[in-house]
């Protein structure tokens, strides 16, 4: 599969506020510049704020999910607190051909 790399499997990030939205906010352009950084280095497929607007999901590709927490923490939103995350690993079996290459 051309999505993701040999040995890696994809994750839905579920990132769930825990504070108001005034309180997000601040972090947003720092969050961001980190999702920015993800895609550069590989480790984000897809992402986007969930509607209605109580956090956000993330796809993301790793080799394990020790590997993927490590990129998590980087995040903004976490280190200030201001959402949890819920993940779900999984291997894909199958892809749209869109996708594919």
């Amino acid at each position: 599969m051309s999505l993701i790399a040999d040995g890696q499997n994809l994750f839905v990030v579920d990132l769930h506020y825990v504070v108001s939205l005034d309180e997000v906010e601040p972090h947003l352009d720092d969050h961001v510049a980190y999702l920015e950084d993800c895609y550069a280095n590989g480790h984000f497929v897809f992402s986007g704020p969930k509607e209605p607007r109580t956090g956000g999901v993330i796809i993301a590709a790793a080799a394990s999910r020790a590997a993927l927490d490590s990129v998590l923490k980087l995040d903004p939103f976490m280190a200030h607190g201001v959402a949890k995350y819920t993940v779900t690993e999984f291997r894909p079996s199958m892809m749209a051909a869109a996708l594919q290459s």
